[in-house]
């Protein structure tokens, strides 16, 4: 089988597809005003993510995640999902969702061949939650986690993106939260993008205290697996949970990247913060193109940049996490 590497010997068995730019939240290190749609053409249709997903399966995509925006906003997401669940090659299908549909949707997506799921609560205080999102739907969203949980998912991650003043001194809430629920929670170190300078001067806390809190209370750092993300998780044995921490700004992050990204319009991108994109969706349009789309991929693979620019206040294209999916 022909699998996607790069001239650094990175492979790539991981995609992350964005299903829609919209999001229906406020979050003030994303989209603080809310999402404007801009008039642009419409996001992929389903005919055009089967093939694209279709075609990174055949050069050993094996994980995907579809993500947004918000991409529980789509109307056919369920349908969407059992697509995608049927296409050869895909061992793992994960969705990432601000939760706000999980009590009413979550079993339906569950039974359509969803695996895993990442819910974005970046704190377990009403006040602070309805700070950070602009919302106050906190008890629900919990209450949807607990029911993916009953209902037996692979793995249900929780997303916290670490805030000076607002989510930094929370850890001992969530470890009271994890002490008998199975789940992950990751603290993910507040990244800055195009639109967000002010707010990540203002906010960005580096998440090595958190590590070294972590590490003095007798908590365990697991190997990372072939394709997972880029969190470095930890265990205890006294606690059902685990804790995972993403750094961007650590040392070497970007070496171990094996994962791609696909906008919800058919841009490939190569990294969160690459300076540009390529157009798929020009490939998407008939089964007959899917040889000369793997090609186009494949020869992308051979411009990937060692790392991204964040150490040098460089974001490249990327306004907000909102555009691409994080």
């Amino acid at each position: 089988m022909r699998v996607l590497s790069d001239p650094l010997g990175r492979t790539f068995p991981y995609l992350r597809l964005s299903l829609t730019e919209a999001c229906n939240f406020r979050c003030g290190y994303c989209l603080p005003d809310g999402y404007v749609a801009d008039g642009r053409p419409r996001f992929l249709a389903r005919d055009e993510i089967v093939r694209l997903v279709t075609a990174f399966a055949t050069v050993g995509m094996r994980k995907l995640r579809l993500t947004g925006g918000e991409p529980t906003l789509r109307k056919d997401l369920t349908a969407i999902i059992g697509d995608v669940a049927q296409v050869a090659g895909i061992a793992k299908l994960a969705l990432t969702t601000n939760g706000c549909r999980l009590p009413d949707h979550v079993a339906g997506w569950h039974a359509a061949g969803l695996d895993a799921l990442n819910v974005s609560v970046d704190s377990l205080d009403p006040a602070r939650f309805h700070a950070i999102t602009g919302h106050d739907r906190l008890d629900e969203i919990l209450r949807g986690i607990d029911h993916a949980l009953a209902l037996g998912f692979t793995a249900v991650k929780l997303n916290v993106v670490l805030l000076r003043g607002l989510t930094d001194d929370a850890l001992p809430q969530w470890l009271d939260y994890i002490a008998e629920r199975p789940v992950s929670v990751r603290f993910i170190e507040l990244m800055r993008t195009g639109d967000n300078v002010a707010y990540f001067e203002r906010h960005h806390v580096r998440a090595t205290t958190l590590e070294r809190q972590l590490e003095d209370a007798g908590w365990l750092r697991l190997v990372r697996a072939p394709d997972a993300g880029p969190s470095i998780d930890y265990m205890h044995p006294s606690y059902a949970g685990r804790i995972g921490i993403i750094a961007p700004y650590s040392r070497d992050f970007c070496a171990g990247c094996n994962r791609l990204r696909v906008t919800a319009r058919g841009d490939l991108r190569l990294c969160l913060f690459g300076e540009s994109g390529v157009p798929l969706r020009p490939l998407l349009q008939q089964d007959d193109d899917r040889d000369e789309l793997v090609a186009l991929i494949s020869t992308q693979l051979g411009l990937k940049a060692s790392g991204h620019g964040l150490h040098q206040g460089n974001s490249g294209i990327t306004p907000h996490l909102a555009s691409i999916g994080g």
